[in-house]
């Protein structure tokens, strides 16, 4: 595999560029297409009025807040991240580092139970704001997809949500912490940087985030966005289990964060993805003789095992690209 060009540092402003906006107390059929087109543009959009409410977004940040402003001695108890529980700095296991301390955690709620033993002096409350966050997140997150669904005018609109309501799904829930910087002087778009340049390998990915700035998506040409922070709304980000099951239609669209400001910054990642038995390859309807299938089908739980087998910036898709000899690349 050929590993991918660093990314020229430009930056565009936001205003220029036109991050898309969508309201989803709008009309349905104008959500649909107006997602559609985002994810297509884009991969990426910002979604308001959106359902989840206030009071359960505040009570996983307040909790989030609570466990990284524990001494490192405390917060270690909870590592290190194999994949899931605490880990600072080390992203993965290939060596990629960033400017930040995380949780991540199985959505499975037996799971995250037994892993809040060792995050909070009071697991139960934990527990309930995790899991009252991720029931209102998939929620969205089914909702954004089974519009994309009709949209796309698939025959079953519910294709890519149903892989998200199996029981067996194999969801995940990031709380990423990019402490202040002291000595702040202005703005550098080159840097530090918190989490670097990577798309996500789930489905689709819902992100909240204080009202600290930092999150960078890059466009088609190369350009760098800044997405400016809005503590109301929630950012959707097209993963590559998507991109391949709508032949490349929709991006998967790469971003980073920097972590540059004298604020804390503090998001809160769901990303949705299937049970690891899934099969992803192109949907029917997204394949014709104009335009073959892209990607050879492949499960989740193989995409999966090669995520963790490559450095954070390498193109996981890659390996699974339709090729003209029909051999596939082992793993």
């Amino acid at each position: 595999m050929v590993a991918p060009s660093p990314s020229p540092i430009r930056i565009k402003k936001t205003k220029a560029v036109g991050i898309p906006v969508i309201d989803l107390s709008l009309n349905r059929s104008a959500i649909a297409e107006l997602i559609v087109n985002a994810c297509q543009d884009y991969g990426f959009f910002k979604v308001v009025n959106h359902g989840v409410s206030k009071e359960i977004i505040g009570r996983l940040e307040v909790e989030g807040v609570s466990f990284f402003a524990k001494p490192s001695s405390e917060k270690q108890k909870a590592g290190p991240a194999g994949p899931f529980g605490y880990g600072c700095k080390n992203i993965g296991f290939n060596g990629d580092m960033g400017e930040l301390e995380y949780l991540l955690l199985h959505t499975n709620p037996v799971s995250i139970s037994e892993r809040s033993k060792s995050i909070s002096n009071d697991p139960t409350k934990f527990s309930c704001a995790v899991n009252d966050y991720i029931e209102g997140v998939r929620e969205l997150c089914c909702e954004i997809l089974e519009l994309m669904g009709e949209g796309l005018w698939l025959q079953d609109k519910t294709v890519f949500s149903r892989m998200i309501r199996d029981v067996d799904n194999d969801s995940v829930i990031r709380v990423n912490h990019y402490p202040a910087v002291k000595d702040v002087k202005g703005w550098d778009p080159c840097g530090p940087i918190g989490f670097g340049e990577h798309s996500d390998p789930q489905i689709l990915t819902i992100l909240r985030s204080n009202d600290v700035p930092g999150l960078q998506i890059r466009l088609r040409d190369g350009l760098w966005v800044p997405v400016p922070p809005d503590p109301t709304d929630f950012c959707v980000f097209v993963g590559d289990a998507l991109e391949a099951m709508t032949n490349g239609r929709m991006i998967s669209v790469r971003h980073r964060a920097l972590a540059n400001s004298a604020k804390a910054r503090l998001s809160m990642m769901y990303f949705g993805a299937p049970p690891l038995n899934a099969w992803i390859s192109p949907l029917p309807e997204m394949v014709s003789s104009q335009k073959p299938s892209l990607y050879n089908p492949f499960s989740w739980g193989e995409y999966k095992k090669a995520a963790y087998s490559l450095r954070l910036g390498d193109s996981r898709l890659d390996l699974f690209k339709a090729n003209t000899n029909g051999d596939k690349v082992e793993l």
